[in-house]
């Protein structure tokens, strides 16, 4: 899988974000990131430093005390990918996937195709009726995704949504994840505690030091490198990786 860039500028910026909690909980101080359009980074760090705050101050579920999220196309959609599916019970695959083009008021054959048409490109096809209690975790997973990208969206967060998975599914599901990126161009922010997952995604990698959460180290990973087993299991993945694996044992004891 080729992970060739396609940047036509930056989709957004974070400018000198800080973000404090009511308890006085300095969370993120002083954070400023670009990032390019088609990109897919990935947020690194030690737990508590700060990485799902940032994305949700880039979602707008939260603001920064301090600093601005910039985006450069207001119009554009933005997808959230939780840790947990978070699927309706009682609903199918299908209509769980359909759920935000119903609230935007999509008219109903054009929301079930499209519909349709993300769950197939999840590795769905077939499962279209099937309750949650019906499917595994992996597949849980991807009718999150399917969730996340039938709105189309200009960026797509991604909050560890791969943690809780084995390890065989997870390698899976990084590779789909890899060809919905290349298929779509949305710019992806991926957040993981796994240096392996960031590094066989990612074309770069935010490192961040904890206690307020800033940013300690940021790394250009292969962007033109193909993806793939190869990649895995080459000289240069077992570098970079280590590379970053340097970076995030010095972000915890910066």
């Amino acid at each position: 899988m080729s992970a060739a860039l396609d940047n036509t500028g930056d989709v957004l910026e974070l400018r000198g974000i800080s973000k404090r909690f009511g308890n006085g909980t300095l969370a993120i101080e002083g954070l400023s990131l670009s990032l390019a359009r088609g990109s897919f980074v990935s947020l690194l760090g030690p737990s508590g430093c700060g990485k799902s705050t940032v994305l949700r101050m880039i979602a707008g579920l939260a603001e920064p005390t301090a600093g601005e999220v910039v985006r450069h196309d207001a119009k554009g959609a933005i997808s959230f990918v939780f840790q947990e599916p978070t699927l309706m019970p009682w609903e199918t695959a299908l209509a769980n996937t359909t759920l935000p083009l119903d609230l935007a008021g999509v008219p109903r054959d054009e929301a079930r195709q499209r519909a349709t048409q993300a769950l197939e490109k999840v590795g769905l096809k077939g499962f279209e009726h099937a309750l949650p209690r019906e499917l595994s975790g992996g597949m849980k997973m991807r009718v999150s995704i399917a969730r996340a990208i039938v709105t189309r969206p200009q960026v797509l967060l991604l909050d560890e949504p791969f943690a809780a998975l084995d390890e065989i599914t997870r390698f899976k599901l990084n590779n789909d994840l890899l060809r919905l990126w290349q298929d779509q161009r949305f710019t992806a922010v991926f957040v993981t505690h796994s240096v392996f997952e960031s590094v066989y995604l990612s074309q770069r990698v935010v490192v961040m030091a904890a206690r307020p959460g800033r940013l300690h180290a940021d790394l250009a990973i292969a962007p033109h490198a193909e993806r793939g087993e190869a990649f895995r299991t080459s000289a240069e993945y077992a570098h970079l990786c280590r590379q970053t694996s340097e970076a995030l044992e010095k972000a915890m004891n910066a």
